[in-house]
């Protein structure tokens, strides 16, 4: 085996995805952070649309009927969304067409919003965010990864990572050697890109979505300390169980919970400028 090209080869790999974190095409306005996007607005909107026909096509999706489940829904996706207008992400927002559907799922805590603005929130999320307040926090947050462009982001990264092992696995099959070796190597390379790489990122955009996702719910009248509230039943809920965060692509809920409380003075501060929103409860769901 030529073992100096395999250095070689190892090297250059390392450097290129390391500089997948120093590369950036754009900057993120609340926190500075550079960003890689490989595609245009316009690329990802269609995909998120395309996502979200999809969902409503599945016939396990089934939409809420009930007009005590979309009521609230509807009344903090406005929220935020005007917000949203108002905020450092403004001229985004004012290009999504903006919508929101509620679907009628008490076992799924979950919600999501697709670049483009259009936005799903799952019933079985009531019983964790509690009131409208605890859903803005919910919703800010989802909103932000649409708005910062987190989706083409992630994937902007794993077409650079998967070019770059395509070239290192080039390298390292013309220096000849043991066949097995070169296949244990890009292995490696692989898991190291993976851990190194793609999930710390995954969990800079979920930290960036709960920071700016306070804000955004501060801005619309909801008192943001009900995002700690919300994490810390999150947490209860989860038995203090889960993956260790070095694994994860979320951060753990001990240090969301921490990083929030941070940056709750900036927010709070924005929501003493701002008429409060009454925390109307949400409906019960699934006998609770």
């Amino acid at each position: 085996m030529d073992a100096p090209r395999h250095l070689r080869a190892m090297t250059i790999c390392c450097l290129l995805l390391w500089g997948i974190g120093l590369v950036g095409c754009e900057t993120n306005p609340y926190t500075g952070r550079k960003q890689l996007l490989m595609m245009s607005v316009g690329q990802e909107v269609q995909m998120g649309a395309q996502a979200y026909d999809q969902v409503k096509s599945d016939p396990k999706m089934r939409p809420s009927q009930d007009p005590r489940e979309i009521e609230p829904v509807k009344r903090v996706a406005a929220r935020i969304v005007e917000a949203a207008k108002r905020s450092k992400y403004a001229e985004m927002a004012q290009q999504f067409q903006w919508e929101v559907t509620v679907i009628k799922n008490d076992r799924t805590a979950n919600a999501f919003a697709l670049p483009g603005g259009k936005m799903a929130v799952y019933t079985g999320i009531f019983p964790m965010a509690k009131t409208e307040a605890g859903l803005a926090a919910v919703m800010g947050h989802e909103v932000v990864h649409a708005l910062a462009r987190h989706g083409a982001e992630r994937m902007s990264q794993g077409q650079l990572t998967n070019t770059v092992l395509q070239v290192a696995g080039a390298a390292i099959g013309l220096s000849g050697g043991n066949p097995m070796l070169g296949q244990a190597t890009m292995a490696a390379l692989g898991a190291g890109a993976q851990v190194g790489v793609l999930l710390p990122f995954s969990r800079k955009h979920e930290s960036e979505a709960d920071y700016v996702g306070i804000l955004l719910a501060a801005d619309a009248g909801y008192d943001p300390r009900e995002s700690v509230v919300l994490w810390e039943r999150m947490g209860q809920a989860s038995g203090g169980g889960g993956q260790s965060e070095f694994l994860s692509t979320h951060p753990s809920h001990d240090t969301r919970i921490e990083q929030l409380k941070e940056w709750m003075p900036e927010a709070m501060a924005i929501y003493q400028k701002r008429t409060p929103v009454p925390a109307a409860s949400l409906p019960d769901v699934g006998g609770r």
